[in-house]
């Protein structure tokens, strides 16, 4: 078919508003506003605002909680505010997060990870009956294993159609199991040599911040530019939103949830391994109920349970406010550590109802 000239096309559109008949605007200029109407740039609908302003609340509301308790808890108690203590809510922090992190990524795809509790201890214990051999045995080993259970969690559920509930539980039980195997029922505590490589990467620290601090870091910058500047990261949200749409667009459903699964057993995984390093030894009784911390912090960073939605920055702000609320109980001395699930699972309760009330709010918009 022969081509219209752009000058062919000028002069056709010239002739047909000079008959009366307004020229098609082109698809980039600017519509003109019709006769009557005031000149300038239209008001944005209040719904667009709205949506807008509901995402804001949904994904810097714990942030705002945050900065709140943290100052409040500044003028009530003097210790809070010191660097030291600050590094040391960091420090215990950041193995959290990095599980997290791992848990933000299949949450956003509309699944659940209930292993990474037990896939945190178990790399911890490989991490340090491999720590004699050297460094990169120390993190491979781990690694290895802890990404295989990811693995196999991800075939069963996106080759399989298993429920993600049913499989991650019982990779729960099977990863304790194989814990409590590997140290003869937990009598047996593999120690990390001391001065090695692999103890430095857990207890050393760089510009006065420990490299646990500055691994979880590293990692939630890697995940957010992931999610967000990816192809891979906007494949994870449309799983999440519409897994039958996301089919249907030709986009590579069942390999995006393996992947999310693998990622969260190596990097629960790992931070089991760093986690070891830090405390010179791997312990067997650590990791129980970190599944249901790090779900909390993830929902309470903004993330929707159902998928399709969330951000690697508000699992962090979540991560944090649940460190600061321990610390807090531990300032005021007559409390126990008990109580961090109380409030844990109270500000859980408060950001599920907010979801379903921000999820309403957006449907009638």
């Amino acid at each position: 078919m022969k081509q219209t000239s752009y000058a062919a096309k000028t002069a056709k559109s010239a002739r047909t508003a000079a008959a009366g008949t307004p020229a098609t605007a082109s698809a980039d200029a600017p519509a003109l506003p019709a006769p009557g109407e005031p000149s300038g740039p239209r008001p944005r609908p209040a719904s667009t605002v709205a949506e807008r302003l509901l995402a804001g609340v949904r994904s810097q509301g714990v942030l705002a909680v945050l900065l709140s308790v943290v100052v409040v808890a500044s003028f009530v108690y003097p210790t809070f505010a010191t660097l030291d203590n600050a590094r040391g809510v960091l420090v215990q922090a950041s193995f959290l997060a990095v599980v997290a992190l791992g848990m933000t990524l299949v949450i956003i795809t509309g699944g659940i990870d209930l292993s990474v509790g037990s896939v945190f201890a178990l790399g911890g214990v490989l991490a340090a009956w491999a720590s004699p051999w050297g460094l990169l045995p120390a993190l491979l080993v781990p690694l290895a294993a802890c990404g295989a259970i990811g693995l196999l969690n991800g075939l069963l559920i996106a080759r399989a159609g298993m429920a993600p509930f049913i499989v991650t539980l019982a990779s729960l039980l099977g990863a304790r199991g194989l814990l409590l195997a590997l140290t003869d029922e937990g009598a047996t505590t593999h120690l990390v040599p001391k001065g090695s490589a692999f103890a430095e990467l857990g207890q050393g620290s760089a510009a006065g911040f420990g490299y646990p601090i500055l691994i979880a870091v590293a990692l939630f910058a890697a995940g957010g530019l992931v999610l967000q500047r990816t192809s891979f990261g906007q494949t994870l949200f449309a799983v999440g939103g519409s897994g039958d749409a996301a089919t249907l667009m030709g986009l590579p459903v069942a390999r995006a949830k393996v992947t999310v699964y693998v990622l969260s057993g190596l990097l629960a995984g790992f931070a089991g391994a760093i986690n070891a390093a830090r405390l010179s030894s791997g312990v067997t009784i650590i990791g129980t109920g970190m599944e249901l911390d790090a779900i909390a912090a993830v929902v309470i960073g903004g993330t929707l349970l159902v998928g399709g939605a969330g951000s690697v920055t508000g699992t962090l702000w979540g991560v944090l406010l649940l460190a600061v609320i321990q610390n807090l109980i531990n300032q005021i001395g007559s409390l126990n550590s008990s109580y961090q699930s109380v409030v844990s699972g109270g500000f859980l309760i408060l950001v599920v109802v907010a979801q379903r009330y921000v999820s309403r709010t957006r449907k009638s918009l």
